[in-house]
């Protein structure tokens, strides 16, 4: 595409919204590679935080506390400005069907399968906490453990980006958003703008911080480092192509062996956010993992808000102008009937 094709395809779009095929050539960027992220099954995930370390340990990022909640085993508690990865820890009491929580890991070589990397086939990934088992007589009933590896989704309309005034937050050649810690002032807009609660400011700098997809690995070739340390595979990075079709596998899978409630969150590009770069395979109700329901892009209807504000504006010119108008016939006629 030609310069000023793809300059007249922008004209007239609402880019803050919609269908948006190739956010990386919107940015600007030309021959840029396939857009890439995360792809996380919450299904094989062990909960063993592996994902949250090598996070800090690359990128340097503070230590931001220890602290139980007593609500949970979780310590981290969520996302923040010091904490980019966030393995949540959910503990349910429910009925469990054919889901079996005494599924046995003592034959699993975790090393064998961190290094495959995120190649690890949709058929060796069923090995879970809650894979399905046969029930024992009358069914199995008591507590399960819902676990995931929260991140930035890096959506492919980015309140965030949008709101920013000093141009910190910038989308990448990959497709990714990140943030310029030198250029950015503190001001914190972004963080109300983000739907899912992500972005944050870090108070021992005044920095606004988040993952960055692990950019700079990006790119040296390496994959993100919280990917590479996953020993379950449960995050998976790649062309997000290929990872949406690995995903609608890995659904298929589990629907057929009786885990029906496995669904794909921030998978659609369809959605209000126009699909997320960082998507998940989760095994209840989005609210039970604390992500909403139907996430929209803050910064949507601003198109139509400055509409409607210029419409009032004009509106209000038109009254004020009919009133002056009004008001110089009054003293017209007053002057002539002096005269």
């Amino acid at each position: 595409m030609t310069d000023t094709s793809k300059r007249s395809s922008l004209i007239g779009r609402n880019l803050l919204a919609g269908a948006e095929p190739d956010v990386a050539g919107d940015a600007g960027h030309e021959d840029h590679p396939p857009r890439v992220g995360f792809f996380t099954d919450t299904s094989v995930c062990i909960g063993c935080k592996a994902c949250e370390v090598a996070c800090k340990e690359w990128n340097a990022i503070p230590e931001d506390g220890l602290d139980f909640t007593g609500m949970s085993f979780d310590n981290t508690q969520g996302l923040s400005g010091s904490t980019w990865r966030h393995v949540a820890f959910i503990e349910q009491n429910k009925p469990l069907g054919r889901a079996e929580t005494g599924a046995g890991h003592g034959d699993v070589d975790v090393l064998a399968l961190a290094a495959q990397g995120s190649g690890t086939p949709v058929e060796e990934a069923a090995i879970t906490p809650t894979s399905p088992a046969s029930p024992p007589d009358g069914g199995q009933h008591g507590l399960r453990w819902l676990m995931s590896s929260d991140v930035c989704k890096h959506c492919t309309h980015a309140a965030c980006l949008d709101v920013c005034p000093t141009g910190a937050l910038f989308r990448t050649e990959f497709g990714t958003v990140v943030v310029q810690d030198d250029v950015c002032n503190g001001c914190g807009y972004c963080v109300p703008a983000c739907p899912y609660g992500v972005i944050d400011v870090r108070p021992e700098d005044g920095g606004a911080h988040k993952c960055t997809l692990c950019y700079d690995r990006l790119g040296e070739g390496q994959e993100p480092a919280c990917a590479k340390a996953c020993p379950t595979d449960s995050i998976q990075f790649g062309p997000l192509d290929e990872l949406r079709e690995r995903a609608a596998a890995r659904v298929e899978e589990l629907h057929r062996v009786g885990v029906e409630d496995a669904r794909l969150y921030g998978h659609d590009p369809e959605d209000g956010v126009g699909g997320d770069g960082a998507f998940f395979l989760l095994l209840d109700e989005p609210e039970v993992y604390g992500l909403p329901p139907d996430p929209v892009v803050t910064t949507r209807d601003l198109p139509s808000m400055w509409r409607h504000a210029g419409t009032a504006a004009l509106s209000l010119l038109g009254g004020v102008a009919a009133v002056f108008a009004a008001q110089a016939g009054v003293s017209g006629r007053r002057t002539g009937r002096r005269r």
